[in-house]
């Protein structure tokens, strides 16, 4: 018996019209649905009149779910897999039955169409030519701490997502590393409240209170920074470099110290006064 085709169909993420015309003829064709949440793929089909069985398929099931779809695929059922917004795989449920069903032979068809990082890329002002997606940034402090640093050593531009509830933590994380960067914060992107808010990290920290939805956090690379090599700046030029910025006593000896490659204790005696 012929496998069946899994397709991986990106679905909008936020103005339902961006759907494209394949993505539709695919859902129309396939026998089953798998989704991450039903309830909101139901939405989706409902407003095109798209009639299907619909599964589960979501970050706490994927381990059970994998394998069901497997099977039906290989019963030479055709699946269309979607995400709740966006391109499948992408931060979203997807790249387990994608590795397994290339492991089996079975035929994947991505369905291209809206993915949120993308649009937030090219509306941000930011370099485009290169640029590093590094998704959610880890909870665990060290891995954290290895992502930020590899956030504040890039020379292009970097590209995470953040939930708003989380915004205010991260920004204060970035804040620590980035100096006077640029970044940009796309929210809302293809509905009624799509929103760009750019400028520079210090500036753009003190105020995201209360600003909502799904958000994507767009970073310069350190080579589109225009600012005054250390090596020509005295010490106190170097410490007003970055009080100008304001920074506290405490980051600044310990910015000054990295900059040079000097313990900090020694910058410290200097400015103990």
């Amino acid at each position: 018996m012929k496998y069946g085709t899994l397709y991986i169909v990106a679905t909008p993420i936020g103005n339902l019209n961006d759907i494209t015309l394949r993505a539709l003829e695919t859902l129309k064709a396939v026998d089953i649905i798998a989704a991450e949440d039903t309830r909101h793929t139901l939405k989706l089909l409902n407003h095109f009149e798209i009639s299907k069985p619909l599964i589960s398929y979501h970050r706490h099931n994927e381990e059970t779910k994998t394998n069901i779809l497997i099977e039906k695929l290989k019963t030479g059922e055709n699946i269309a897999l979607v995400s709740d917004a966006g391109t499948p795989g992408i931060c979203d449920p997807g790249e387990k039955v994608i590795h397994e069903a290339i492991q089996e032979g079975i035929e994947i068809v991505p369905i291209p169409g809206a993915c949120a990082f993308i649009q937030a890329l090219i509306g941000s002002g930011l370099d485009t030519k290169e640029f590093t997606f590094l998704g959610f940034l880890p909870t665990n402090k060290k891995n954290r701490k290895a992502k930020l640093e590899q956030i504040e050593k890039a020379t292009n531009t970097t590209i995470i997502y953040e939930a708003p509830h989380k915004i205010e933590t991260t920004l204060k994380d970035l804040e620590k590393i980035l100096s006077n960067r640029k970044i940009v914060i796309a929210r809302e992107l293809t509905k009624i409240h799509e929103e760009y808010i750019r400028g520079d990290i210090h500036k753009i920290s003190q105020n995201v209170e209360n600003l909502k939805g799904e958000m994507v956090i767009l970073i310069e690379g350190r080579d589109l920074i225009e600012e005054k090599p250390f090596e020509n700046m005295t010490i106190e030029e170097h410490y007003k470099y970055y009080e100008k910025q304001g920074l506290e006593k405490k980051e600044i000896i310990k910015k000054i110290a990295k900059d040079r490659e000097v313990p900090k204790n020694d910058i410290y005696k200097l400015f103990i006064k």
